[in-house]
């Protein structure tokens, strides 16, 4: 209303929210609503898991003191009215940007982050340790860690669930259940949770009891002295005794807009002595429709006027061109079916698609025993994620050889998400694991080839590729040749030579074409493979260049540039190397584009960066 002052002006810090009366809180839950939605239709990020805790986050603030308690949230992609309650409103529309406040929680960012945290379900095993610290150091302060349903059902929260009665130390876990994690939740647990969250039963005993005793006289106190009793009938009604047996108590489930019913839950908490497991019921995307009605669609929102063909979208109809084909073909991912570009595969061959939830390590394991049967398993898994699974990519499926295809999306740089996102690593973790193939292609077209060619092998294959555009075929009028361990040289050179791996294809001729337009003869060889590696072109091209320029979006330490330097070495060819790729350290948020320039991994930095180096060699010979 025109002249009115928001509520949210007068919260600066989480002490202000405990002055305000009921109908300014439901005020301010709708302020937050509105501020989100809007930072993130203009940033991007994670708009219908935030839309849905934002009551929950409003009533931990008032029930605890998170300038002495502890407050972890798992993966903390739900943190942004969190992050708006303790003193980043002012800076919450750089959020995700370049230099601006992050979309996950950063210790280094503010004090009531006091995790950090990017990938799913380490909340838990996290809390037990400030937990047993605290005990240890006799404090006294609460530790709460926040749970998403999805993220419950991961191997890594159960072995935390597991040693809560070992450790002994109180934690209170909120379960923040809104029948998803990025897609629908799956498995057995969810099941269990399903029927602890809608148990028509214990929900009706429930509501009865309390509208009943409201009815009589000293009706709440009549309502407080039941409630042991409601306890034990909750017992026999509900299979609780999972997490009992876990050594937690369960409390709900509660209702995760109602401020005031989580506060009063809250409060007890505090009181009581043993640790306990807090069930909250919330709805993804509450108070925008069409997040509500689209959950998954709205769970991660690139900025607008953002969409483009990418190699995911590529990767997604390649999926089913070869499901069509080949019927032993079958696909997995894990929750990430949207985001891989499996909707369409699984769409056209539900009995051969398989969304394990967050639980990668266990998704390679399942498609080793799949391919140990003749089946081919393509393996859909973002860059970041694969590390989850990375002993069973070496001891289930490379071990044994076994013919298990890993389409690794994301590798390199992704942008907003930062470095708990950024695909950095595979190249320099992968290319010691003996039996894998590893490839990355320039362009759509390669692509196909790639993954024609992985489904020929008898052993394990990976193919990277960026969270980018895919380029038809690039350069135009080539002719994409995939022969496994063999580089193509799209462009001749005499003097400088690029040797790029997969997405650095285009800005390496990118580079090159500056580089001519300025009189250097630069060329560029496509290396399409970091393993094996053409050795034999590596060498007779690299012996003829002045200066060659390895560039990969992925770690210069044991990636295809050190390989490169090494192979030269062996051979006693002596010519200068330059080696771009991600440094040593963790590479913050901004745009893809700006972080490119700034690793000088763009073409304009390749040619700045190559011209410099060509200088330098010049300087030193005169």
């Amino acid at each position: 209303m025109e002249g009115c002052v928001l509520v949210l002006e007068r919260v600066n810090c989480p002490e202000d929210l405990k002055v305000l009366s009921r109908a300014e809180v439901a005020a301010l839950c709708d302020e937050i609503r509105d501020l989100i939605e809007e930072v993130v239709s203009s940033n991007g990020g994670h708009l219908a898991s935030n839309l849905g805790v934002v009551e929950l986050t409003v009533a931990l603030h008032r029930s605890f003191d998170f300038s002495r308690d502890v407050l972890i949230w798992d993966v903390s992609h739900q943190c942004y009215a969190h992050k708006i309650l303790t003193g980043r409103k002012e800076r919450f529309r750089t959020l995700r940007r370049k230099g601006g406040i992050s979309g996950f929680c950063r210790p280094d960012e503010s004090p009531y982050d006091h995790f950090a945290a990017g990938h799913s379900s380490t909340s838990i095993s996290a809390a037990l340790g400030f937990a047993k610290a605290r005990d240890l150091k006799g404090e006294s302060h609460h530790v709460v860690a926040v749970i998403g349903d999805g993220a419950l059902l991961n191997g890594l929260a159960l072995e935390g669930l597991n040693n809560v009665d070992v450790v002994k130390s109180k934690v209170i876990i909120v379960l923040n259940d809104n029948g998803m994690s990025i897609s629908p939740r799956v498995g057995g647990f969810a099941n269990l949770l399903a029927r602890l969250s809608s148990s028509p039963t214990y929900i009706g005993f429930k509501q009865f009891t309390r509208a009943a005793l409201k009815g009589l006289p000293r009706g709440e106190d009549l309502i407080g002295a039941i409630s042991r009793f409601k306890r034990s009938v909750k017992h026999l009604l509900l299979p609780t005794s999972f997490f009992e047996e876990m050594g937690l108590s369960y409390w709900g489930p509660f209702d995760g807009h109602d401020v005031e019913e989580l506060e009063r839950a809250f409060e007890a908490a505090k009181l009581y002595p043993r640790s306990l497991l807090i069930h909250v019921k919330t709805c993804k995307g509450k108070g925008c429709e069409r997040a509500e009605v689209d959950p998954v669609r709205y769970h991660g929102v690139s900025p607008s006027g953002s969409r483009f063909r990418s190699f995911s979208d590529v990767f997604g109809e390649i999926a089913v061109r070869l499901g069509r084909e080949r019927p032993e073909v079958v696909a997995l991912t894990a929750a990430m079916c949207d985001g891989t570009g499996l909707s369409a595969f699984a769409r056209a061959f539900p009995d051969r698609f398989f969304d394990v939830g967050i639980a990668e390590s266990h998704m390679l394991t399942f498609a080793a025993g799949m391919a140990r049967c003749g089946l081919r398993p393509i393996v859909a898994v973002y860059s970041t994620f694969l590390q989850r699974g990375y002993d069973q990519a070496i001891h289930d499926i490379a071990l044994q050889r076994l013919p298990v295809v890993l389409a690794v999306d994301r590798a390199g740089i992704v942008g907003e998400d930062g470095p708990t996102h950024h695909g950095a690593f595979d190249i320099a973790y992968m290319m010691p694991v003996p039996n894998f193939v590893l490839m990355a292609p320039r362009d759509a077209a390669t692509m196909e080839r790639m993954f024609e060619l992985a489904l020929s092998l008898s052993c394990p294959s990976l193919i990277r590729y960026p969270r980018a555009e895919a380029p038809g075929l690039f350069p135009e009028g080539s002719e994409p040749k995939v022969e496994l361990g063999r580089a193509q040289l799209i462009l001749p050179g005499e003097e400088v030579l690029f040797l790029a791996y997969g997405s650095m294809v285009v800005e390496a001729y990118g580079a090159a074409t500056i580089l001519r337009e300025r009189g250097v003869s630069a060329g560029v060889l496509d290396l399409m493979f970091a393993k094996p590696m053409d050795e034999e072109a590596i060498l007779e091209l690299g012996s003829r260049a002045k200066l060659l320029v390895v560039a990969e979006e992925g770690s210069v330490l044991g990636g295809v540039g050190q390989r490169i330097r090494a192979l030269l070495h062996e051979a006693g060819i002596c010519v200068p190397c330059l080696s771009l790729g991600i440094p040593d350290g963790f590479v913050e948020h901004g745009s893809r584009a700006e972080l490119l320039s700034e690793l000088g991994l763009d073409a304009p930095s390749m040619a700045e960066l190559t011209l410099a180096r060509l200088c330098l060699g010049r300087a030193s010979v005169a």
